[in-house]
């Protein structure tokens, strides 16, 4: 396709930044599109993968704690998050139940839950609320130490850092650039992948065997800086 049609389909303000980074090059910024939306889809299939695992982990951890029901249960009257301090985590959990109406199941409701919900889990309030037992999903975490605070608190910002990234990508922003330039850059994408990887190990998973024949992140990166 000549770039004068790529440009008028996929928008100019959008390639502008692709063709900045290419110094005018539309061949080149074309080529750099595509590999983006390559890496972002690849990204996207290792944070599906963590994100399963993840709320797998919940999941498991809390139905010990709580009982069979216990997301539904934390909304109802009477419930953990039946509160005013939880008040945006109740109404998300509230809503998607009532959606479910007849066809609820627990499975069900916990596969409506986004990204967001499991990494609130490990904020104050909410880690609290559910017994400050959630760290157990992470048994080869680094102990803390005066120095390093492997707590909940440090679990919620590593789980911030990947949902932000998850978020970029569904929004179909691009993440080949350094933030706010137009500068080709893929360390903000390789420390999101080497955090998924970390806590992938800190839960006693292991990613290439859970991610065989999917994992092509660093093949997409070296496409991309060849550009």
């Amino acid at each position: 396709m000549e770039y004068k049609k790529f440009e008028e389909t996929i928008s100019a303000s959008r390639m502008s930044r692709y063709l900045n980074g290419c110094s005018g090059d539309t061949r080149k910024a074309m080529r750099l599109y595509r590999e983006n939306l390559r890496l972002s889809q690849q990204m996207f299939t290792i944070i599906s993968c963590f994100e399963i695992s993840l709320r797998n982990a919940i999941d498991k951890e809390l139905t010990g704690k709580l009982g069979k029901d216990w997301l539904r249960d934390s909304v109802l009257s009477g419930g953990i998050f039946d509160n005013y301090r939880f008040d945006k985590t109740g109404k998300i959990i509230l809503k998607a139940y009532k959606g479910l109406s007849s066809n609820y199941t627990h499975f069900k409701l916990i596969a409506e839950m986004e990204f967001g919900i499991w990494k609130y889990m490990f904020s104050n309030p909410q880690y609290k609320a559910t017994g400050r037992c959630l760290l157990n999903i992470f048994p080869n975490k680094p102990k803390s130490t005066p120095s390093a605070h492997y707590d909940n608190s440090f679990l919620f910002n590593e789980l911030d850092n990947i949902n932000k990234l998850r978020n970029r990508i569904a929004h179909h922003e691009p993440i080949c650039f350094q933030r706010s330039t137009d500068i080709v850059d893929l360390t903000y994408v390789t420390q999101q992948y080497n955090r998924i990887r970390t806590l992938f190990s800190w839960m006693d998973i292991d990613f290439k065997a859970l991610v065989y024949g999917l994992d092509q992140v660093n093949k997409c990166c070296n496409k991309i800086m060849s550009i």
